[in-house]
């Protein structure tokens, strides 16, 4: 049976703190302090995700208290000046926020963080609805699958399918996550294919590959064959 790719519904953390877009400065603070997160969605009254307060955006007042930047300066850094002088969280925030769906990949998630440089998104129902949180911590768990798991996965799902003739021939060894390949197939042009597919299984650190095309034919068994 295929193994079914982890969804973010699996790995996010539930329940989420957040507050509403009124809470004060000091409210925040003290709410990232008592979860000890750095960051908490914003939620509008029905629930639905409206941005999220970091403490990046809540430092910027820190960083401007005793500032005087040139008008050059405030031209370019308007969004932060803007913070500086915020006091609640919907003066704070960043939005729109960059949310995931619960039924999304990990592998779309983790797409979704690398373009925004993100450390967590709030992960969102089909209506925008907060359903829970995920970090880059959560989306590293897939790599906690045992060796016996990832091999098992990689004879059924890759070799038996790829290398129907020679699947026999073909020994897979899982050591801390590395998938080593080795043995003989009949069709060497399948190899790098291999390497990609078991690289695309989840959990799976690296792949060695060390299949060869099959054993060649003997010189004598060559001659007798060109033997009248």
């Amino acid at each position: 049976m295929r193994h079914a790719p982890h969804l973010v519904a699996d790995v996010m953390s539930n329940p989420v703190v957040a507050v509403g877009p009124g809470a004060g400065f000091k409210e925040i603070v003290e709410t990232l302090r008592q979860w000890k997160v750095s960051a908490v969605p914003v939620l509008e009254g029905d629930g639905r995700v409206t941005g999220v307060v970091s403490e990046g955006d809540l430092l910027e007042k820190e960083e401007f208290r005793d500032a005087d930047p040139s008008r050059v300066e405030q031209m370019r850094r308007l969004d932060d000046l803007r913070k500086a002088g915020a006091v609640t969280a919907g003066e704070l925030m960043s939005a729109p926020a960059v949310t995931v769906r619960e039924d999304a990949t990990l592998a779309q998630a983790a797409r979704t963080m690398a373009r925004g440089r993100l450390k967590r998104l709030p992960v969102v129902d089909g209506s925008g609805m907060l359903r829970g949180i995920v970090s880059r911590s959560d989306l590293l768990k897939v790599f906690l699958r045992s060796d016996a798991d990832l091999a098992e996965e990689v004879r059924v799902e890759v070799v038996e399918h790829l290398f129907l003739v020679s699947r026999e021939n073909v020994r897979v060894t899982v050591t801390d996550g590395v998938v080593n390949l080795s043995g003989r197939v009949r069709d060497t042009a399948l190899v790098p294919v291999a390497a990609r597919l078991v690289r695309a299984v989840e959990g799976v650190v690296d792949v060695e590959c060390d299949l060869v095309g099959p054993r060649a034919a003997s010189m004598s068994a060559f001659s007798s064959e060109l033997r009248p």
